[in-house]
């Protein structure tokens, strides 16, 4: 895989800095943790070879070789692009209790993780397409 563009590390140090640089799409779900309805993201379909990095910082999230059509509506990875690209915390919203995956490096929402995905992880990580931007391999 050809070199990629490491993520910002001169990030946004407030909301109106972020609300400058990202879509009204991309902050309501990056920094309101809001979702895109299904079967709308445009990177649901995609399936060259690449990176899915975040769409806030730059971060190198998921590689496209873990992508997997979950027929849920939403593009699913089955592993990280390495330890550590993602955090993972408790979401109780909408009366429900899910595991939500927000980016290691600049904290904005990314979607949610299941233990329901393909072998060998068993997880499918179920991810917004606004929250990410693909780096095509060259």
């Amino acid at each position: 895989m050809t070199e990629s563009p490491e993520p910002a590390t001169d990030l946004p140090e407030t909301e109106a800095e972020w609300r400058e640089i990202l879509t009204d799409e991309e902050y309501r779900i990056l920094r309101e943790a809001g979702t895109e309805p299904k079967f709308s993201g445009d990177l649901l379909d995609v399936k060259a070879d690449g990176v899915f990095r975040c769409a806030g910082c730059g971060a190198a999230l998921f590689e496209s070789d873990e992508k997997f059509d979950s027929g849920t509506g939403w593009p699913s990875f089955g592993d990280v692009y390495a330890e550590g690209t993602v955090e993972t915390r408790l979401d109780t919203s909408h009366g429900m209790e899910r595991t939500e995956v927000v980016c290691a490096t600049c904290g904005g929402h990314l979607g949610h993780v299941f233990d329901d995905g393909p072998a060998p992880t068993g997880k499918r990580y179920c991810i917004n397409s606004a929250a990410l931007d693909f780096d095509p391999e060259e």
